[in-house]
């Protein structure tokens, strides 16, 4: 599995912003990119039972406002708006925890843009990985979504999980989690504090991280 690490981590654009949920600290992470497809194309991509695990991972449930969803050994949720073929928003459930994610599709001349936002309230999980934990998740995400979409090829989950292992794999993690890093500071976050967080999740991501910490854990 070949991916150039540069040129599909530099295509997409990211932000960290800090707000309040109810009544709560949040952050939320946001990433956006143009793929060479259709909206219509690209929401039938993103919302298709039979295309989602294609390029990102085997999906059951009610595909509709107000089902259930569960992604393989990773989260589930409901589905809480859908509007084809510009939006859907979901709950995401892993690990005991509810995080929100919400995406949307616009048009571009011949291309379709995806703004993905995910939200989650600030507990001791994101004082330690900061957004990295669920952006360098989404950063795979969406460079497999591209190849999938380029190629037409499905992922093969098997091949994925070496590559993750492999110098290119370990290459991406590191070049992710700067990018994250580096949105973090521009949302404000002192760059020490921020680099700190950094570190931990890259190191979580390239299979680095001693024993005893725990990790990030965050289903992306």
């Amino acid at each position: 599995m070949q991916i150039d690490v540069a040129r599909v981590l530099g295509l997409v654009t990211r932000s960290v912003r800090s707000f309040e949920k109810d009544g709560k600290p949040a952050s939320a992470v946001t990433l956006t990119r143009l793929y060479d497809t259709s909206v219509d194309d690209l929401w039938d991509a993103v919302t298709s039972r039979e295309r989602i695990p294609r390029w990102f991972l085997p999906v059951e449930g009610d595909l509709e406002l107000g089902g259930r969803y569960q992604l393989k050994g990773n989260a589930g949720g409901t589905i809480t708006a859908c509007t084809p073929p510009t939006h859907f928003g979901a709950t995401w459930e892993f690990g005991g925890a509810t995080s929100w994610i919400d995406v949307r599709l616009t048009a571009e001349r011949s291309q379709a843009r995806l703004t993905l936002e995910h939200t989650a309230i600030i507990e001791d999980h994101w004082n330690q990985f900061g957004p990295g934990a669920v952006g360098i998740g989404w950063d795979l995400a969406l460079a497999g979504l591209e190849r999938y979409l380029a190629t037409g090829a499905s992922v093969d989950h098997e091949t994925a999980e070496a590559w993750m292992g492999s110098p290119e794999g370990k290459e991406f993690m590191t070049t992710s989690g700067e990018y994250w890093r580096a949105a973090h500071v521009a949302s404000g976050v002192d760059p020490a504090s921020a680099k700190e967080r950094s570190d931990r999740t890259i190191a979580f991501y390239r299979g680095e991280m001693p024993p005893d910490i725990a990790h990030p854990g965050t289903g992306s």
